[in-house]
C-alpha cells in the first residue's frame, strides 16, 4: 500500500507568524522612534490650536486679498506715468539746451526813433483827440532765427496812468541780422485832461520835458529753420521825453526794455 506523504509548511510562512507572534506576544504596538538626544518635542493639545486668520476675521482676510494686487496695480501705473513725465522732461531739457548751444537765441532789441504829436491844447477845457505818429527801430541780431509778427498787437501811450491813444504794429516777417524800422499811428478820442494835468504838460512843455510810456504788446512766432515755433508774446515798455506837443516834436531821451512771455 502507497505511503501518503503530507506537504510540510512553507518556511516563509513559519517565519513570518514566528516574527508576528513573537512581535504582538507581548501585546505592545510599534513605538515612534525617539528624537536624537539635545532635541525637544513640544505637544500641543488640540483645543489649543487656534486658525490664522480667526473665523471672525475670515472675512477681511478675503477682502484684502482681493484688493491688494488692485492697489499694487494701481501704484505701478502711476510709478510708470511719472516715470514717463520725469523722462519726457528730461529730454525736453536736453533738446533746449542743444538749440540753444547750436543757434544761440537772442532777444530782438526795439527803441523809438521818432515820435510826431498832434491834437493836443493844454489851454482849452474841451476833450482832446491827440495823435502819435510813432517810428520804431526793431533789431534781430540772430544769425538763424527769423520772426514773425502777426496779428493781435496792441500799442499805447500813457500820460501818467491816462491811456491817451492805441494802435497797433504792422504785420511783416523779419528775416535773420535784420533791422527793420517801421511807423505806426496812434490815436485818441474825446479824452477828457483834468486842470491839474493840463497844468502839469504846460509847465512840462516850458522845459521842453514831457514824458510819456509807451507800451507795446504784439504776438510773434520764431523761425528756425523750416520750423516755426507756437505763438509768444513780446512786451515792450517804453519811457519817452519830448520837448513840446507839436508835430515838429524831438526826443529828449528813451529808454525800452522788453520781455518774452512764452506761455
Amino acid at each position: 500500500m502507497a505511503e501518503r506523504i503530507h506537504p510540510a509548511d512553507s518556511p516563509s510562512e513559519s517565519v513570518a507568524s514566528g516574527q508576528f507572534s513573537g512581535q504582538f506576544s507581548s501585546g505592545e504596538f510599534p513605538r515612534k522612534p525617539s528624537p536624537p538626544p539635545g532635541t525637544y518635542v513640544i505637544q500641543v493639545p488640540k483645543d489649543q490650536i487656534y486658525r490664522i486668520p480667526p473665523p471672525e476675521n475670515a472675512h477681511r482676510f478675503q477682502y484684502l486679498s482681493r484688493k491688494k494686487p488692485n492697489r499694487n496695480r494701481c501704484r505701478c501705473c502711476f510709478c510708470s506715468f511719472l516715470a514717463g513725465i520725469i523722462t519726457l522732461a528730461v529730454l525736453a531739457g536736453i533738446s533746449a539746451a542743444v538749440l540753444y548751444l547750436v543757434y544761440r537765441p537772442e532777444s530782438p532789441r526795439y527803441s523809438v526813433e521818432g515820435v510826431s504829436i498832434s491834437g493836443f491844447n493844454v489851454t482849452s477845457t474841451s476833450p482832446i483827440s491827440p495823435r502819435f505818429d510813432v517810428t520804431v527801430r526793431s533789431r534781430n541780431g540772430n544769425g538763424k532765427i527769423g520772426i514773425y509778427y502777426e496779428k493781435g498787437s496792441s500799442v499805447d501811450v500813457y500820460y501818467n496812468d491816462l491811456d491817451l491813444c492805441n494802435g497797433a504794429l504792422p504785420v511783416f516777417y523779419q528775416p535773420t541780422n535784420n533791422v527793420t524800422v517801421f511807423k505806426t499811428a496812434l490815436t485818441g478820442a474825446k479824452i477828457q485832461l483834468t486842470s491839474s494835468m493840463r497844468k502839469e504838460l504846460r509847465d512840462r512843455q516850458s522845459k521842453k520835458t514831457v514824458p510819456f510810456k509807451l507800451k507795446i504788446k504784439v504776438p510773434v512766432r520764431i523761425k528756425v529753420g523750416s520750423v516755426k515755433s507756437w505763438t509768444v508774446s513780446v512786451k515792450v515798455n517804453c519811457e519817452l521825453t519830448v520837448d513840446k506837443l507839436t508835430t515838429a516834436s524831438r526826443i529828449v531821451s528813451t529808454k525800452c526794455s522788453q520781455d518774452v512771455d512764452f506761455w
